[in-house]
């Protein structure tokens, strides 16, 4: 994963907020009519929103979430290079059997699969949700709440992948590019070689195809066991990325289906969530001498005889 998926986050942002700043209100609950005078009035309630979205406590999230990863890019991005002692110590017949057959590839093309998987990646993030925009069962009052949820799972994903205890925070795999000898011995010292595990381009990919389909399953909830053939289609564009990434000598297939499994988890777990309306239940930041973080309050109703 790398800064350009802070870009199109930031993008997506701009078309957020954009609208809003526009007048566009996402939490406005009834509609108008224009009488001979040319005065509005609310005629009726407008139908329930498929999803509950609250944009301060969301907006939070995504603000603290840019901002704090703009300094993991670059933690990551400058690790320390590779010693002479790590490479001579690489064993191929120390990887797992499953891995191990990325270590036996013919690497000359390997810059190729490298800028191709960069370059597909973000007109996937465009293309994909763009694609619900042709679902006449979508009202259009709803696309901000949408659009909305889309930015703030790309920046959990993005943020994940940064700081968790499975991202390259966490491990210094090294990537299967830094077992190839007869690839010149700078490319195998690069820093960026100790970020194997996970794969974030897959991660970020999954998410798209699989809060793609979520969403469109949600609206037509008559599919039956035919939404399983939709997400059954999202894994197709992860999958693709993930060879493409092996094929790259950036990760094993093990760092790639981590990333297919995170992404795919985030894309559905987040609608699903915002599905459900958590009445009392509040999310904020925190800040104290000691600490900072994020607090989750559940007020529970009083029932009172």
């Amino acid at each position: 994963m790398k800064a350009k998926d802070s870009i199109s986050a930031i993008v997506l942002a701009t078309l957020v907020f954009g609208q809003v700043a526009n007048g566009q209100s996402p939490d406005s609950t009834l509609t108008r009519s224009r009488d001979s005078s040319g005065k509005t009035s609310p005629v009726s309630p407008a139908s329930p929103r498929r999803y509950h979205v609250n944009y301060v406590t969301g907006s939070m999230i995504i603000a603290v979430g840019l901002g704090t990863d703009a300094f993991a890019v670059s933690r990551i991005k400058n690790k320390p290079g590779l010693t002479d002692a790590e490479l001579q110590a690489l064993n191929p017949d120390a990887v797992n059997s499953f891995d191990r057959w990325a270590l036996h590839q013919d690497p000359s093309g390997y810059r190729n699969y490298s800028k191709l998987s960069d370059l597909i990646e973000p007109p996937l993030f465009i293309i994909l949700p763009a694609l619900l925009g042709l679902d006449k069962k979508i009202p259009k009052k709803e696309w901000m709440d949408i659009l909305f949820m889309y930015l703030e799972g790309h920046t959990i994903t993005f943020t994940f992948y940064n700081y968790s205890w499975l991202g390259p925070t966490a491990h210094d795999r090294f990537r299967p590019l830094t077992y190839y000898t007869q690839l010149p011995v700078a490319d195998r010292k690069d820093g960026g070689n100790r970020n194997s595990f996970y794969s974030g381009h897959t991660a970020s990919v999954a998410f798209t195809t699989f809060f793609v389909t979520k969403v469109y399953c949600d609206y037509h909830p008559d599919l039956g066991a035919s939404k399983y053939l939709l997400y059954t289609a999202a894994l197709i564009p992860p999958v693709i990325m993930g060879y493409f990434r092996v094929r790259s000598l950036a990760h094993f297939p093990t760092d790639d289906l981590v990333g297919l499994s995170l992404g795919a988890v985030i894309g559905v777990v987040l609608p699903a969530m915002h599905k459900a309306n958590y009445k009392g239940v509040t999310l904020d930041l925190f800040s104290t001498p000691d600490a900072t973080g994020v607090s989750l309050c559940w007020k529970l109703p009083v029932h009172r005889p």
